[in-house]
């Protein structure tokens, strides 16, 4: 064989060579295009959200923070007993929890809303108790109307991994709140303040489902002494827990639902 045609020979390998690169790499690009997930366009309706499997629970105050007192009755310690003992009601239910402070500890509020932040796939429930100075009493539950956005995902960055833009959690919140407030009301028969929107920090600035639960005033005589005894502790628990669970169902109803029905049959 020549010089001449050894060069040739050589040239048409390079050729060959590249093309084949190139098309491995164009074949790349299109699968990751096509496996994008994009809104369906053939029905006004959204995604409902995904189950959650995790649950972060808040007990209010702690350490050198007592928060609301009565007497010898510190609202820290009815905080942390109530949410031991949904922590106990959840688990026994087979959901996963976390609790974001262990004992009689301070926590900021800082570092409430970043271990929330920090979780995949959770809710985020608050407990506290309320204070007046005028003659009041009863359960409220909150939420918060400007929540800050989901985090995006580590590879949000590269472009073929840009998904639709996340959904507010604040629906999913006032969703949570109304199930949660109306299963204290049944279980402890308190006074019912209903669900409101309240810009309070660890609601306000984690990018997930969260409520807050005031579960009663201890500047109330009557709340007070319901709260002192350990089987309406347990009742408010379990109302908190069924609240939490009920949420849980509906949106596995409304999963069942979409994949049943699939887009555009409606």
């Amino acid at each position: 064989m020549s010089q001449g045609q050894s060069g040739v020979g050589g040239a048409i390998k390079n050729i060959v060579a590249w093309s084949g690169l190139s098309l491995v790499v164009a074949s790349f690009v299109w699968w990751q295009i096509l496996s994008i997930p994009r809104p369906a366009t053939s029905t006004g309706r959204s995604a409902a959200p995904a189950p959650f499997t995790l649950v972060v629970l808040d007990p209010g105050h702690g350490g050198q923070d007592s928060g609301a007192m009565c007497g010898s009755i510190f609202e820290k310690d009815l905080t942390f007993d109530i949410a031991q003992r949904i922590d106990r009601l959840l688990q026994a239910q087979g959901l996963a929890t976390l609790m974001t402070r262990v004992g009689d500890s301070y926590v900021s509020l800082q570092d409430r809303a970043a271990v929330t932040n920090r979780a995949r796939d959770c809710i985020f429930v608050s407990i506290h108790f309320n204070e007046s100075k005028k003659i009041v009493g009863g359960v409220e539950t909150y939420y918060a109307e400007h929540q800050a956005a989901p985090a995006s995902r580590p590879v949000s960055w590269i472009p073929f991994f840009q998904g639709p833009a996340a959904e507010s959690p604040t629906l999913a919140s006032q969703s949570l709140a109304r199930f949660i407030q109306e299963a204290m009301v049944a279980r402890t028969k308190a006074p019912d303040r209903g669900t409101k929107a309240e810009q309070f920090f660890v609601i306000a600035n984690v990018g997930v489902p969260a409520v807050l639960v005031e579960a009663g005033f201890l500047s109330n005589k009557e709340d007070t002494a319901k709260l002192e005894s350990n089987d309406y502790r347990e009742q408010m628990a379990a109302a908190i827990s069924e609240g939490i669970l009920r949420y849980r169902d509906v949106l596995k109803e409304r999963q069942l639902t979409l994949a049943v029905t699939g887009p555009g049959t409606e």
